[in-house]
């Protein structure tokens, strides 16, 4: 009979550990909420990184048409500044003097009238 007992004994630890085992074997599950949060998520993560970078390549456009202006304003200012040189040059009394007395024209003391503001 002591020998039956401990058999028995011997079976149900055996049990025992088959079930220990079972318990071992089993897997952790994301549940379906969990997967639509990591989804969410996931989605959220590649959005905002497309909108970044996609950010970055409009301020790249508007950054190189910003040069391309400053450019073209500087060429302008330049050629403006040559222009107004050629005013400056081309309007002093002597040239004037000697283009009025090429087309025939004479200074008369007489004729000057004086305009005050």
């Amino acid at each position: 009979m002591g020998n039956l007992a401990y058999q028995v004994r011997e079976k149900q630890n055996e049990q025992q550990k088959q079930v220990q085992k079972v318990r071992k074997k089993k897997k952790f599950r994301f549940s379906v909420g969990e997967k639509v949060l990591y989804a969410g998520f996931f989605i959220g993560v590649v959005f905002g990184s497309v909108q970044i970078v996609s950010n970055q390549v409009s301020l790249y456009d508007v950054n190189a048409d910003i040069q391309a202006l400053e450019s073209k304003i500087s060429s302008q200012e330049r050629a403006n500044n040559e222009l107004k040189l050629q005013v400056v040059e081309l309007s002093t009394y002597e040239r004037i003097w000697a283009k009025a007395k090429e087309l025939g024209l004479d200074l008369n003391e007489n004729n000057v009238k004086v305009v005050q503001d």
